[in-house]
């Protein structure tokens, strides 16, 4: 029996949490604005990585203004954060099930990990506030094509998902998915930012831009590494323990269905991706365009391969 007043009370929560995210991207917008640049250009190597930085001056203190508008920012995405919790706790406890049985649910819990993700690191590396805007500016897009395009009102689990391996798999499968999505922007943010500190090496007269405000390439790089160190294991469990569940529900481990099958080649990429790190001639900006691609297949196997391929995930579209 569906608790009606807690479903609106989620769908309610969803909107204000979109509208919560929106001030935090102005918020980002006008710090970028008004801040000083986050750091001094760097010498950058063939490939895109940075050489040790030379000794500069210790740059100006940040404006009071820069500042209060970075700690207003965080905590809108904070408020958001809470928000957005609660949009996933309030539409489990309306269905009296765990909240990520169709496309809907799923697509909020990933995005919902992608922006905690953010929020751990901006805390634990304060620089990385800056880029903000550009995780944050995805997230408000992704939740609202998430409402206007995925959204299904609060049901029952189908047959096929009332498994314990739901918490198990697909618990995992949200996990990876929302570390993959902030790696993913940081290394498209590495791949504009190395760029252009090349050309300042090389001693190109730039005008001054936003890039001047975010971490260095080096910093982005490790970033866009570390966060996929952290999810490969994760996705790896996910696709493990989906091939269990896979025994137990239809007496095969392994179909290639095309959830399987795509599954699989995120894992590849993300496995490639990791090696090119410590291969000579693949670090830097190639290693960084396997990232993206990474997120690309991630992506595509979210949207396409449920809405438009046909397979035994079908349940996990929209109905």
């Amino acid at each position: 029996m569906i608790d009606e007043s807690l479903a609106s009370l989620s769908d309610t929560l969803f909107t204000v949490t979109v509208v919560v995210y929106s001030l935090a991207v102005v918020a980002f917008c006008a710090e970028l604005a008004f801040g000083r640049p986050a750091r001094a250009p760097q010498l950058v190597a063939a490939g895109g990585v940075p050489d040790a930085p030379a000794p500069t001056r210790e740059p100006a203190p940040e404006p009071a203004r820069s500042r209060r508008l970075s700690a207003l920012a965080m905590v809108l995405t904070g408020i958001g954060l809470v928000s957005h919790a609660a949009v996933v706790v309030t539409r489990g406890l309306a269905a009296h099930r765990l909240p990520w049985g169709n496309m809907f649910e799923f697509s909020t819990i990933v995005v919902l990990v992608a922006v905690v993700a953010y929020t751990v690191l901006a805390v634990r590396a304060p620089e990385l506030r800056h880029i903000g805007l550009f995780v944050m500016g995805p997230v408000v897009l992704a939740m609202a094509l998430i409402r206007f395009k995925l959204y299904v009102e609060t049901g029952p689990l189908v047959a096929a998902l009332r498994s314990w391996w739901l918490a198990v798999h697909v618990t995992t499968a949200t996990l990876g998915f929302g570390i993959f999505f902030l790696s993913g922007i940081v290394s498209v943010l590495y791949l504009v930012q190395s760029r252009r500190e090349e050309r300042v090496a090389a001693g190109d007269q730039l005008a001054p831009s936003l890039l001047d405000r975010l971490p260095s390439a080096a910093a982005l790089d490790r970033t866009a590494h570390r966060t996929v160190v952290f999810g490969f294991p994760i996705w790896t469990f996910a696709v493990i323990a989906g091939a269990i569940w896979a025994e137990s529900a239809w007496g095969r481990p392994w179909g290639w269905d095309p959830k399987e099958t795509w599954a699989f080649i995120a894992w590849v990429v993300y496995a490639a991706y990791l090696h090119a790190r410590t291969t000579s001639g693949w670090r830097g900006r190639p290693s960084a365009w396997v990232n993206v691609i990474g997120l690309a297949v991630m992506v595509f196997n979210l949207l396409y391969v449920n809405m438009v391929s046909t397979g035994l995930h079908s349940y996990g579209g929209l109905s």
